[in-house]
């Protein structure tokens, strides 16, 4: 990579956790100290001291019984399978070009390992496009080996998407030293390379997928590069054995000199042979990425396993592209795209204007286009997004299935309609599995405004807020699915009317569509709060109507609501969908205790509840009986700051509860805490 077109991480003081995640062990109690994401050198450390907040670590003296922070970084949700629906529209693809995302979610240090108090966050959620993330930074003064934090994962797996861990050797310029890559392709004395194990050690111990090798630090010479390659095949092949994955980095040629190829080449074919992937550097043109393309062929390859860089730090969506080179509209794709930086999205927003809904307007401007509906792309849009080109993922395949549609940020903590937390947040690994067509919207009238919505929900941070004057009924697609369809399966539709009068029916489709952007084959069913065959309930103004699929048998392979509005605008808010067939209690978790204080700062730790979990949600109970809510996680540990006795409180109270799949909560768990 040129160094001109890379921002490198600087050292960043500590940031506020929110009162959020951590972890425990018996024992007695030590100072509770926040947990943040990991990082290393491979071995040799620079000269001096850190900088505030930063930990320098060697890679070959990790060993994970010995980490006090790995319960908090472990990742709990595993990959799930995807499939790909009938696309979203003709000229999206399946099978052809995929998309990878190099994405710097915070700083090396001081990154917190389970959310922090701040609604401004890239909260990704395009996940159905992607097909691999890398959890991008590193830096010569922190740390250059990064583990990603956990709610990355857990978010990602949710959505099938894999995610890397970053290998970053930086250049010379950015304070890189040879050392450092001598340190890491040292070979044992039976010649083996100890750092290529621990690497997957680590991705193992933390559930994360993989690596992302990208060795840029110049002045290497040809036994460096021999001993790079043996490193990588390697590398490969004790990932293999553990379901990880390598890609490699279009920078150090096989004579160890860092000279960026923009193509696969002789000089960097022998790196690609050893990986799976290769991320090919921003210098491609359409000539290099078509020869790139013949040449993967004939080394026994496949094109689409070449990364076509597209740096899209500085401009997101303004970015010029030749996206003809990469994924021309009228014949096969050249080269699968890699995004270098998409966070864009978020940080090119200036300061006034940083909310949550501000954040999504651009995100989903970057992923669907100009149109911001994938069934309808603006064909004039210079930005060819990638619902344009490729076809969307789905992972919904499954009963039970429900969706409180949490971005994983928020402005405030909802359950059932009610703030249980007026403090912001961002936790991806409470993020729901998300409709992917943003936002497809049928109708013969005028379209309303579709949009995440931070200023209510009924759980978690956000809801669907469907906005503007329904002159002709409105279909909004909602999900993909796969979800097989017994004799007593049930939906539930949860929403509130603010404004307007708004007759409301499910969307079932147990059909394709016809074509690639076609509607699907929906039967309507009424949501009738007052008909006999719906059972309603009615909680803080939102309305939960459970509907029988009546006459439907196989399997749903679409869910979406048709709205058909009165006279005047309408405010109508989607809060929660589920399709079910009974809905049991969760197990509760056991062992709940506190492990580390100090002060306010706590770290707890628990059991796993047997059986399937969502989340664990932890509540503290005030002296006259209000519950707030103080943080949940899919890990089993939970680190809470800054908490204050109440006046004439001499414990802190906790409830831990499981929750599952329908957002149903076990009986809680008690702990307390002595001030």
């Amino acid at each position: 990579m040129n160094p001109t077109r890379r921002t490198v991480l600087a050292a960043a003081t500590a940031a506020a956790l929110a009162p959020v995640p951590a972890r425990a062990a018996a024992g007695p109690r030590a100072a509770a100290t926040p947990p943040y994401a990991s990082y290393w050198y491979p071995d040799s450390l620079p000269a001096g001291s850190p900088g505030p907040g930063i930990t320098w670590r060697s890679l070959k003296t990790w060993r994970a019984a010995d980490d006090p922070d790995l319960a908090f970084n472990a990742a709990s949700v595993p990959l799930a399978a995807r499939f790909t629906p009938t696309p979203a529209n003709p000229t999206a693809r399946a099978g052809q070009a995929r998309v990878q995302a190099l994405v710097s979610f915070g700083p090396t240090s001081a990154n917190p390992s389970q959310g922090a108090a701040d609604g401004d966050y890239y909260a990704l959620t395009h996940w159905a496009y992607l097909d691999e993330l890398v959890f991008w930074g590193g830096s010569a003064g922190e740390g250059l080996i990064l583990a990603p934090n956990a709610p990355i994962v857990d978010a990602a797996h949710r959505h099938g998407v894999p995610v890397l861990g970053n290998v970053f050797l930086p250049p010379t310029a950015y304070g890189g030293q040879l050392q450092w890559t001598r340190d890491l392709v040292q070979p044992d004395a039976a010649g083996r390379f100890p750092l290529a194990a621990q690497l997957v050690a680590v991705a193992t111990a933390y559930g994360f997928d993989g690596w992302f090798v990208n060795a840029e630090t110049g002045g290497g010479n040809t036994a460096l590069g021999i001993a790079m390659l043996g490193f990588v095949k390697e590398l490969k092949t004790l990932a293999a054995a553990r379901g990880q994955r390598v890609t490699w980095y279009d920078a150090m040629t096989v004579n160890g000199t860092v000279a960026w190829q923009g193509a696969l080449t002789s000089q960097n074919q022998a790196f690609f042979q050893a990986a799976d992937d290769m991320f090919v550097d921003f210098r491609w043109s359409a000539a290099t990425l078509a020869a790139s393309g013949t040449k993967a062929g004939q080394l026994g390859r496949g094109r689409y396993e070449l990364w076509a860089g597209v740096d899209v730090e500085s401009n997101g969506s303004g970015t010029l592209v030749d996206w003809d080179a990469i994924v021309p509209a009228g014949k096969p794709h050249i080269a699968s795209l890699g995004f270098y930086r998409p966070e864009w999205t978020r940080d090119h927003l200036p300061a006034d204007r940083r909310s949550p809904a501000d954040f999504h307007g651009a995100d989903d401007r970057f992923w669907t286009g100009r149109s911001l509906d994938p069934a309808r792309p603006d064909r004039a849009d210079p930005w060819r997004a990638p619902a344009v080109s490729v076809a969307d993922r789905s992972t919904v395949s499954s009963v039970p299935f429900a969706s409180v549609f949490n971005t994983g940020h928020g402005l405030r903590w909802y359950e059932a309609g009610e703030v249980t937390s007026d403090a912001p947040w961002n936790h991806l690994g409470l993020q729901d599995r998300l409709p992917s067509r943003r936002w497809t919207v049928r109708t013969a009238g005028e379209r309303p405004a579709v949009t995440f919505d931070f200023d209510d929900a009924w759980r978690g941070g956000s809801s669907v807020l469907v906005a503007g004057a329904l002159d002709r009924p409105v279909v909004l697609d909602l999900y993909a699915t796969r979800l097989p369809i017994a004799r007593n399966t049930l939906a539930e539709l949860t929403y509130k009317a603010e404004a307007g009068e708004t007759d409301v029916e499910l969307a079932v489709a147990t059909g394709e569509p016809a074509a690639p952007g076609a509607a699907p084959p929906y039967r309507y069913l009424p949501v009738d709060p007052g008909g006999e065959a719906c059972r309603t309930t009615s909680v803080n103004g939102w309305r939960t109507v459970e509907l029988p699929l009546t006459g439907l048998s196989g399997t749903v392979r679409a869910l979406g609501v048709r709205l058909t509005g009165g006279a005047g605008p309408v405010r109508w808010r989607l809060g929660a969908i589920a399709l079910r067939d009974a809905a049991g209690t969760p197990a509760v978790p056991s062992g709940a205790r506190v492990t580390a204080a100090n002060g306010g700062d706590l770290r707890l730790a628990w059991n796993a509840a047997p059986g399937p979990v969502r989340h664990y949600t932890l509540h503290r109970v005030l002296p006259d009986g209000t519950r707030r809510f103080l943080g949940g996680t899919c890990q089993r540990a939970l680190f809470v700051a800054g908490l204050r006795p109440e006046p004439g409180e001499s414990a802190a109270r906790f409830e831990l509860r499981t929750v599952g799949e329908l957002y149903n909560a076990s009986t809680p768990v008690t702990v307390t805490h002595p001030w």
